[in-house]
């Protein structure tokens, strides 16, 4: 009887629901409220990025430098200030990934190595990698100490140009980072003639051209600088 009842009140309902929506106006849609006249989608590439050998890094950072202004940058700016010369260095490095280990076994964002990071105070190496705030003191450091040991050199021989590059204070702290202050005293002093590389083929002269004119007064010589949480 249940049953029967609410079969009773189902079909004339479906019936009713059935004529309401037939009985709906018709709508339609007002494509002019979805034009793109007026908004700049050119997004053509220079000729000069498009030419590129894909392979050709130091070719492709000028075009895009050509190509891009900082205004529509949609990244933060850093230009050649501290935080710039060591992001920049990081990136060359290991792309900034706190986490990497080459295969040469050098650890981090900055790729250290374990001899050089016992002379900053630093022992545990699996600590190092999983400690980002302790990879940056590490940075700062290793750079304070270069920066005392090489602090004549700087002195001697910034603003001269030498094999081709300018010198730089900057470019002279990231070319010791990759080979070590002594091996920059050795290209220094040799004028240009010295000019080691590492495993993967970056050399002391690439380094100091590269990463030359930032503002590293920020870092302080210190002879005896430690990363210390």
């Amino acid at each position: 009887m249940i049953k029967s009842l609410g079969n009773y009140f189902l079909v004339p309902l479906t019936i009713c629901v059935t004529l309401f929506m037939a009985l709906q106006p018709e709508v339609s849609l007002n494509y002019d409220e979805y034009s793109t006249d007026g908004l700049e989608l050119d997004f053509t590439i220079s000729e000069d990025l498009a030419t590129l050998n894909e392979t050709d890094d130091e070719n492709l950072e000028v075009a895009l430098s050509n190509s891009l202004e900082a205004p529509q940058a949609t990244f933060p700016y850093l230009g050649k200030s501290y935080n710039g010369f060591k992001e920049a260095l990081a990136f060359k490095e290991s792309r900034g990934n706190y986490f990497s280990v080459n295969t040469l076994g050098y650890l981090g964002k900055y790729q250290f190595g374990a001899e050089t990071l016992k002379l900053i105070g630093i022992y545990n190496t699996s600590h190092f990698l999983y400690n980002p705030e302790l990879q940056e003191k590490a940075f700062l450091a290793n750079a304070e100490r270069n920066k005392w040991i090489l602090r004549k050199d700087i002195k001697r021989f910034e603003g001269e140009t030498i094999n081709g590059v300018a010198v730089t204070e900057s470019g002279i702290l990231a070319a010791a980072h990759l080979a070590g202050p002594g091996s920059v005293k050795r290209f220094l002093r040799s004028y240009g003639s010295h000019n080691v590389s590492d495993a993967y083929g970056s050399s002391v002269r690439y380094y100091m051209k590269k990463f030359s004119g930032y503002d590293t007064s920020f870092i302080e010589a210190d002879r005896k600088a430690k990363a210390i949480l």
